[in-house]
């Protein structure tokens, strides 16, 4: 914890006051958890929301945070009535980086040999659609898993930064990657090489967030962005987000033809039939996920 007080007083800017979260009912899966807390919204239950809580590590995202993260992904992409998932964090914080105790001893020969961080990847692997709720800091490792997500949300005091140069390092889970290619060259190396954080308002400009929310009301609007969701196509919905993903690594032309493949392939669904006969018929499409 004192590493994080060193590290959020390096980071430039005044501190903001905390943020107040709804309260949380337990999940009903038979998985006991110790640092997230996971439930199931919306009217249906079809929304999975998983609550990052280490309050007192300012949700430090440790080696078990991570764990227990992807074990309630796992559970929440297997559940059928499942169609979104929404990740957030706690009262002062989304996540203010990565564990830096844990990180501290470790020499090249200990990254290189056991993958450090490669199991963070997981999160980009979840194919239905995944909303980060963030409020407070996104800082480091809080940063980058907020942009592994397909869409973000942000209170009106969220703030963004990636101040790993500031203790020596840089960012090691896809920072100076996605930044770049969402916020642009110019201010992802301003925020990569001066730490520099900025405020909700800023990434909203910037292209990184899509909606600010009033801090009181922020994670039931990502419950209600994610319920619209949800009540769509389950495989076209993840053909969508392949799609759109394409557009990250592939060039115009590559993209365009992995569209038309996916696109060609929604004619092979049931749910597509189902979508185009009731706009025909004009009544609501009742998909079945097939």
């Amino acid at each position: 914890m004192a590493t994080l007080r060193v590290l959020l007083s390096c980071v430039r800017g005044p501190l903001r006051p905390p943020v107040r979260c709804p309260a949380w009912r337990p999940f009903a899966s038979g998985a006991n958890f110790e640092y997230i807390i996971a439930e199931k919204r919306g009217k249906n239950n079809t929304v999975g929301l998983i609550q990052l809580n280490r309050p007192k590590a300012l949700n430090a995202l440790c080696d078990g945070l991570i764990d227990e993260l992807n074990q309630a992904l796992k559970i929440f992409e297997e559940d059928p009535a499942v169609g979104a998932i929404v990740l957030t964090g706690g009262d002062k914080a989304f996540a203010a980086g990565a564990d830096i105790k844990e990180m501290q001893n470790l020499s090249f020969q200990d990254c290189y040999s056991s993958k450090f961080l490669k199991h963070w990847d997981h999160l980009t692997q979840i194919k239905k659609p995944v909303i980060a709720a963030v409020n407070g800091y996104a800082f480091g490792g809080g940063c980058e898993l907020a942009m592994m997500c397909d869409i973000i949300y942000a209170g009106e005091k969220a703030q963004f930064a990636q101040p790993e140069i500031l203790i020596g390092t840089i960012p090691g889970a896809g920072g100076t990657q996605r930044l770049t290619r969402t916020v642009g060259k110019s201010l992802a190396m301003e925020m990569v090489l001066t730490g520099d954080r900025i405020s909700a308002q800023d990434a909203k400009q910037a292209g990184l967030v899509s909606k600010i929310c009033p801090v009181e009301t922020l994670v039931e609007e990502a419950i209600q962005c994610a319920e619209k969701i949800a009540s769509n196509s389950k495989i076209i919905a993840a053909m969508a987000k392949e799609s759109v993903n394409a557009a990250f690594e592939m060039t115009l032309t590559e993209g365009s033809k992995l569209e038309k493949k996916l696109f060609y392939s929604t004619f092979a669904t049931n749910d597509r039939k189902e979508g185009m006969t009731a706009f025909v018929e004009k009544r609501k499409a009742n998909f079945k996920d097939q």
